[in-house]
């Protein structure tokens, strides 16, 4: 086929030899099979800010940091400049995140780079060599589903003992090899230590997974496994090699409604502070 214009200077360069077909379109990027010498790999393209569909990335975005002090000024105030480089933020968030979750034993696809918005990776397959099924369209026995999801729990934990938190995971990011689930989309990443809405975002996670293994397996649905690790990860007890129950206990104690108002007061002043310190700088 012919090759499209963002994957061209791989092409140029070396790293990519001929484009094969497009595997598929989704909301952030559309993603390619390509032959890289004798190696088959895809070639995921980012899509540009204002063609992306994915909902309130803002939310996503919150807590990521530069290292770079004049970039996460730039990022702040949504100069020209700020926008392309939070845009390369976004586009080398997953290959980040790929590299760190792999480190802690998630199975993900390979990276092998991301080169001016184009993310170079593994390509899963299954034993005919075709592209691997999501796991939406994958039929289980219900032994098959008790063993995957306890497999995707100890995932998402390992995720979790990253720092890391999916934010999008269900059954249409998971591929499903011989050897089981691999986890793919995570470009929407966040930071579970800095990201205020990260919780939220876990326990979405592991219901999506959940309810889909439940179908063949109705039991789990019973499971609370997101609550019990969030729970050991702010305690700071959970590791990669935590054994799970799958069972939690909500406490009783009554929630300081005082403290909490206070907190958020101090929190939203803080933010006119900070808007108010950006508008004057951007006057001068």
């Amino acid at each position: 086929m012919k090759v499209p214009k963002r994957i061209q200077p791989l092409v140029d360069d070396g790293l990519v030899d001929e484009v094969l077909n497009q595997l598929m379109s989704g909301k952030e990027a559309t993603v390619y099979r390509v032959r890289c010498g004798d190696t088959i790999r895809c070639a995921k393209v980012y899509k540009e800010a204002n063609q992306r569909s994915f909902k309130k990335a803002a939310q996503y975005q919150e807590g990521r940091k530069s290292r770079n002090s004049r970039r996460a000024r730039a990022m702040e105030k949504g100069s020209k400049y700020g926008k392309d480089q939070q845009e390369q933020a976004w586009q080398n968030a997953e290959v980040d995140a790929l590299y760190a979750v792999a480190e802690h034993g998630v199975r993900v696809p390979q990276p092998f780079g991301c080169f001016d918005g184009v993310l170079l990776m593994e390509l899963i397959v299954d034993d005919n060599g075709d592209v691997a099924p999501r796991l939406n369209d994958v039929v289980l026995t219900q032994e098959q589903a008790i063993e995957d999801h306890a497999l995707m729990m100890i995932y998402i934990m390992r995720m979790l003992c990253a720092g890391i938190v999916h934010g999008d995971l269900s059954e249409f990011n998971v591929l499903v090899d011989a050897y089981g689930p691999v986890v793919i989309d995570m470009p929407q990443a966040v930071d579970a230590s800095a990201n205020n809405n990260a919780k939220a975002m876990l326990l979405r996670d592991v219901n999506n997974i959940t309810t889909y293994y439940a179908q063949f397996a109705p039991n789990l649905a019973l499971t609370k496994f997101g609550e019990e690790m969030w729970a050991l990860y702010e305690s700071g007890d959970l590791s990669d090699t935590t054994k799970l129950t799958g069972q939690f206990k909500e406490s009783e104690k009554s929630a300081d409604v005082s403290t909490v108002l206070n907190e958020i007061q101090a929190a939203f002043e803080q933010e006119q502070d900070r808007l108010a310190y950006l508008k004057e700088a951007a006057e001068q």
